[in-house]
């Protein structure tokens, strides 16, 4: 039980957390009704920023989450043009992150980074589709050494004002493995190579690192599910 609360925090979330217990001091100085409010405010915050361990599957073609929250969309897309990719559509898996879930991004697959792209944009609510196309992000191209390429990007919401990415281009990165924090509401979206049926579905829970989006050794078709 302990182990599920007293979860590691992100080092950027000792910042906002510091930042937030002043102002709890502040506000418990000038109204106490005040300071219980800024006091659940910190504690809220310090939630935000935990990173908990993940047990990441290793068996090779397997693809991971790249984050925690609601698999909001699976459709047919082409990759950010900002990445070099072939112009051609792609299987996206869209996964939403609401204001409580874990906001540490991990990898989807062992592999190299090729490109790293940010792209200014809008801050429209992230669950929507325009949010993709339109909204801020931090787009990564990843190839394995099988030779598959993948996009994963990170997009800001309506709340979200910021984006960290802590991969450099020709980097090896493994599956499971953090690389970035998006702050207070956002979305990732990975771009599955062409043929890859998903094994999740729209509506689904996801865990950054654990649930497995696709199997690119299988010949499953892409999976359908209902609320029961």
């Amino acid at each position: 039980m302990l182990d599920r609360i007293l979860v590691p925090i992100h080092r950027e979330g000792w910042r906002f957390a510091g930042l937030f217990a002043l102002a709890t001091l502040l506000l418990w100085w000038l109204w106490t009704p005040l300071g219980w409010l800024g006091l659940i405010a910190t504690l809220w915050c310090i939630y935000f920023f935990r990173d908990p361990p993940r047990v990441t599957p290793i068996r090779p073609g397997l693809v991971v989450a790249p984050a925690d929250g609601v698999v909001q969309s699976i459709e047919s897309a082409v990759p950010p043009a900002e990445l070099g990719m072939p112009a051609l559509p792609l299987t996206r898996i869209g996964i939403f992150m609401n204001v409580f879930d874990v906001h540490v991004n991990r990898m989807p697959v062992d592999g190299t980074v090729l490109s790293l792209s940010y792209r200014p944009g809008k801050f429209f609510n992230a669950s929507l589709d325009k949010a993709s196309e339109f909204n801020e992000r931090q787009s990564v191209r990843l190839r394995t050494p099988e030779g598959q390429e993948f996009a994963v990007v990170q997009i800001a919401g309506l709340v979200a004002r910021r984006i960290r990415c802590d991969i450099e281009a020709d980097q090896s990165v493994r599956a499971g493995e953090r690389f970035g924090l998006i702050r207070f509401g956002s979305r990732v979206d990975v771009y599955l190579p062409e043929g890859t049926a998903p094994l999740v579905v729209v509506g689904q829970r996801s865990v950054a690192g654990e649930t497995v989006l696709a199997d690119l050794q299988s010949n499953e078709p892409m999976r359908r599910g209902e609320m029961r």
